[in-house]
């Protein structure tokens, strides 16, 4: 007997996906196996790692605690999406100038957080960041470098927004 499959359609790092899956397929295996997006890392299947962590219209979640069709109509980025082509996103440039990431497994999921704790809490203190990364098991760092990496981000989020700032209103004096 052939499994039952059910129609997704969903918007991965902006690309429309239209496919079928299994019922019980999680969001963590279909980003991983059946789009190759590969940086959504899977470390326990339990939901107690958070490195296969990716924002769901805009919210944090651990892709392995969804079913692929719980994601259908939803707006997924990924790890491999935070970047504008080949322009770094504030929090990937971070985490390679703060070493905020050491064996590199629990990153993706890492950067995922500090990508939506910059968008929500751009002023977000040590503590609070911390506290954003409570679900995140990291084995190598003692999540000190990524704390580090978290503050560089907002840093570069800032200086990025000032510039464009000034630049508009440079503009607009002419």
């Amino acid at each position: 007997m052939e499994d039952e499959q059910l129609t997704v359609a969903l918007t991965v790092n902006g690309r429309t996906i239209h496919d079928r899956v299994e019922p019980r397929t999680l969001l963590s295996h279909f980003l991983r196996d059946t789009l190759g997006l590969t940086g959504t890392h899977i470390g326990c299947d339990t939901s107690q790692c958070g490195a296969c962590t990716v924002l769901m219209d805009g919210a944090p979640v651990k892709s392995c605690t969804v079913l692929a069709v719980q994601a259908d109509g939803a707006v997924v980025t990924t790890v491999e999406g935070l970047a504008d082509g080949a322009e770094l996103h504030p929090v990937q440039r971070a985490f390679r100038e703060e070493h905020g990431l050491q064996c590199g497994f629990c990153t993706p999921g890492a950067m995922m957080l500090s990508a939506w704790l910059i968008r929500h809490e751009p002023q977000a203190e040590a503590t609070e960041i911390r506290e954003a990364l409570d679900g995140l098991v990291c084995r190598c760092t003692g999540y000190e470098n990524i704390v580090h990496a978290v503050q560089r981000a907002q840093s570069l989020t800032r200086e990025s927004r000032e510039a464009v700032a000034s630049g508009a209103e440079g503009g607009m004096s002419s």
